[in-house]
């Protein structure tokens, strides 16, 4: 039997972004994407994973924008877990649309970095990747199983310059002060094939919007002025992103800094500045959006 696609959202799909666009959105929700991953530089070099790769005689090819990013062509997911790259955390499976964030926020070593929703630490775990465990990174999750599953991955992927939280984000205290923030919002999942689960619903898209503008507001007021933060969720409802946005923003405080990205199909955004990516045959649909705060 088929997967449904539930009726409120193509309904919404229709009236967000008219109907040739959402028949396509529909359609991508239906494929098998590909196993993707990262080369974590922390154990390693993407050199030996290729190498690695090789002689398990797996296929795979690169991406125009992440050189540690590798697109897996001929095997599934459990494949990969038995190799000794992936049990050494020398490679870290990762959709190549939650790899954006990290890139987008563009840590440096020496900042005091949050990444507010940590679990189970992909993210995390690119910014430590990125800096070379040289930035200061304070890695929130209020959920304790997922907090240990954190911790796993932080020491598994060799990660040195993070401090794990276990604590709602949105009642961290007005006195923290961090360079960079990353906020990966939970959501609905409607970029996503979360949407074939039973527990995707309308109501779920209104409880995330919720929270998400809780997160977004606590982010913008222990972010120092000057400093900069991502805002991300893996889905492409305009209600869970750039009305959240709208909504926050509207204080004043803050200004959209532009992304541009080369080679990921983008869906309309109705703020200048934002990307939609598309869900497509390789990514799954997950919107990112820069933000500056002003004073």
């Amino acid at each position: 039997m088929e997967k449904q696609i539930p009726q409120f959202l193509k309904d919404l799909l229709i009236e967000q972004y008219g109907e040739e666009i959402s028949a396509k959105i529909e359609n991508r929700y239906k494929v098998q994407r590909p196993v993707t991953l990262r080369a974590n530089n922390l154990k390693t070099s993407l050199e030996k994973v290729k190498e690695k790769l090789d002689e398990a005689q797996i296929e795979y090819e690169t991406i125009s924008w992440y050189e540690k990013a590798l697109i897996i062509k001929n095997v599934r997911e459990e494949e990969i877990r038995k190799l000794e790259i992936y049990e050494n955390g020398e490679i870290y499976l990762q959709s190549l649309s939650s790899m954006l964030p990290p890139i987008i926020l563009e840590p440096k070593a020496g900042e005091n970095i949050l990444d507010m929703t940590a679990a189970p630490g992909g993210k995390t775990t690119e910014i430590a990747a990125l800096t070379e465990n040289k930035a200061y990174i304070t890695a929130c999750e209020k959920n304790k199983i997922r907090a240990e599953r954190l911790k796993f991955n932080l020491q598994k992927q060799g990660v040195k310059s993070a401090n794990i939280m276990v604590e709602d984000a949105r009642k961290l205290s007005d006195y923290f002060s961090f360079d960079k923030i990353l906020l990966d919002a939970p959501c609905s999942g409607s970029g996503t094939e979360n949407i074939f689960d039973k527990n995707f619903s309308k109501e779920l898209v209104e409880r995330s919007v919720k929270f998400q503008e809780e997160l977004l507001s606590k982010a913008l007021k222990i972010l120092k002025p000057g400093g900069e933060m991502v805002y991300s969720t893996c889905s492409i409802l305009k209600q869970e992103n750039e009305k959240v946005l709208e909504r926050v923003l509207s204080k004043g405080n803050a200004q959209i800094e532009p992304i541009i990205v080369q080679d990921i199909e983008v869906l309309p955004s109705k703020i200048a500045g934002t990307i939609t990516v598309c869900p497509t045959e390789n990514y799954e649909g997950f919107f990112v959006a820069k933000i500056k705060k002003l004073r």
